[in-house]
């Protein structure tokens, strides 16, 4: 499959800024389409993927969506490799990393530089300080179009609900179809209806929360592992062979949690104490279930070796709890790669056209908090002042940021642009900025609609504010929701970006305590 010409759209120049318009033709649908090599990526603390596919985004109205997909090629899966050099033995392994994407680079015919963007997913270790640079280092050709994600929990369960089909099965028959993504480390659940993530869980089950080598010996033991295994009364320790009983209790009793959680409802204290979200509501059974994750290769027989952990007595455990609920059970369009392929083809929304970024170098930024305060945009006249007032009142939940991280002022316009209008909202989100610009942090500005041109100018010439301003259009957020916002596409002026949902590095699930911070993973 060949690609065309993408749209080529009018760059006009603004002082150094760039503002991108349709340059007032009609266009047809070629100059609608955007083409793009898209990768995800996920490196998490038991195994490592990629995913290449091409994906096609058309132009309704005033954004670009997803059109076509298509998954070009799947890497084999690696056991995620750690450095021997490192006594803490939780230190990823640069070099083995590079070699492994560079053979499936060769292996699917494409260059790094023939990637247009990407979504890398760090779950678990990957995310620890010393790790996150490694992994920079290994894309560092490729760093500027690759928006890079810290997948909490909540994350990685939408996108492995997207990548496994679940979202689609909801959607395409109308009914409530939930998938249950089981991996190394944790299981993630989602409630999906109607073509929508309705309700999300996650708990500490996992198939390599325990692992052996080849003579059976205990080689990794996660501390969920040794919660469990106190429960069921079965004692571990490194280098020795596990009691044969107590194993299969250990098995019973990690299905039974998951089970549980599965139900939804309030859990009872062992059960919640293994959560890392609030427990899914209680409700009736859904219509369907399907499976991904590492164990669902197990689960739908795709994979029947051992692979030194608990992977396949725990599939046929939750598969026998699973037979006896009742639903129908729902074939996934992907298993382990669900999570990855759900990067590469839902994470990436492209801006509306119509943005303005100065300079250019601004770009790409990450990790963008983006605050949703109650502007009040809907009178004809705009009051500045209650502009300010609303953004300083936004800036109050995110306090406890660095000084010098960038900030998003998110916003949905409401009635006309005109001068005066787009003077007193610039005007009033400038003045409630100014605690965290005064220092030369860039003014980020993500809306929906299609002023953020015109906005974007505005703050930079009639206003002249001398930092950085980066305003982007066509988006849908909400409170809470972070970006990443990639290098400008040279062909078309849209900007990818990645929206992820604010997580904490602990749910308030029961039984766990609540701890503030930003978008971290498990």
């Amino acid at each position: 499959m060949g690609f065309s010409e993408p749209a080529q759209l009018t760059p006009l120049e603004h002082h150094g800024g760039r503002l991108f318009t349709s340059g007032g033709r009609s266009l047809v649908l070629v100059d609608d389409e955007i083409r793009l090599t898209s990768v995800g990526v996920d490196i998490g603390s038991s195994t490592t993927h990629m995913v290449l596919s091409r994906i096609v985004l058309e132009r309704r109205d005033n954004r670009y969506v997803v059109t076509e997909r298509e998954v070009t090629h799947e890497s084999e899966v690696l056991l995620t490799p750690y450095s021997s050099s490192e006594s803490s033995g939780d230190t990823l392994d640069g070099d083995a990393l590079r070699e492994f994407f560079d053979k499936q680079y060769v292996a699917a015919g494409v260059d790094q530089q023939q990637i247009d963007t990407g979504a890398l997913i760090m779950t678990g270790v990957a995310v620890r300080r010393r790790n996150a640079r490694i992994i920079a280092d290994v894309f560092s050709e490729i760093a500027g179009r690759f928006v890079s994600v810290s997948a909490g929990d909540a994350l990685e369960t939408r996108l492995s609900a997207y990548g496994s089909g679940a979202v689609a099965d909801s959607e395409r028959h109308h009914r409530r179809t939930m998938n249950i993504d089981i991996g190394g480390g944790t299981s993630k659940v989602a409630v999906c209806d109607d073509g929508a993530v309705v309700a999300t869980t996650a708990i500490d089950i996992g198939a390599r929360i325990l692992a052996f080598d080849e003579r059976r010996r205990v080689t990794r033991i996660e501390d969920a592992a040794r919660r469990l295994a106190a429960e069921a009364d079965l004692p571990l320790a490194l280098g020795e062979v596990p009691d044969e009983a107590g194993l299969s209790r250990l098995i019973d009793l990690m299905a039974d949690h998951l089970f549980a959680a599965v139900r939804g409802g309030r859990p009872d204290a062992p059960t919640a104490a293994l959560l890392r979200l609030d427990p899914l509501p209680a409700g009736p059974a859904p219509d369907a279930v399907s499976f991904s994750g590492g164990v669902a290769e197990y689960v739908y027989e795709r994979d029947l070796a051992d692979h030194g952990d608990l992977g396949r007595r725990l599939a046929v455990a939750v598969r026998e709890r699973i037979d006896a609920w009742g639903p129908e059970q729902h074939l996934s369009e992907q298993g382990i790669r669900a999570t990855v392929v759900g990067a590469s083809q839902y994470t990436v929304q492209v801006s509306g056209t119509t943005i303005f970024v100065e300079p250019t170098s601004a770009l790409p930024l990450r990790n963008v908090p983006v605050l949703a305060p109650e502007l009040p945009l809907d009178t004809e006249v705009i009051d500045a002042g209650a502009i300010e007032s609303a953004v300083r009142d936004a800036l109050e939940h995110v306090a406890a940021l660095p000084a010098d991280q960038p900030v998003a002022v998110g916003y949905r316009w409401e009635g006309s642009a005109t001068f005066g209008r787009l003077d007193a909202f610039c005007r009033g989100v400038v003045a409630g900025m100014a605690e965290r610009t005064h220092r030369g942090l860039p003014l980020v500005l993500a809306g929906e609609g299609d002023v953020g041109g015109l906005i974007g100018i505005h703050v930079h010439e009639e206003l002249d504010l001398p930092i950085p301003v980066v305003s982007v259009d066509g988006l849908a957020l909400q409170a809470f929701d972070f970006i990443d916002i990639g290098e400008l596409l040279a062909t078309s002026g849209a900007v990818p970006v990645v929206i992820k949902s604010l997580v904490f590095p602990t749910s308030a699930a029961l039984g766990r305590p609540t701890t503030q911070g930003g978008p971290v993973s498990s």
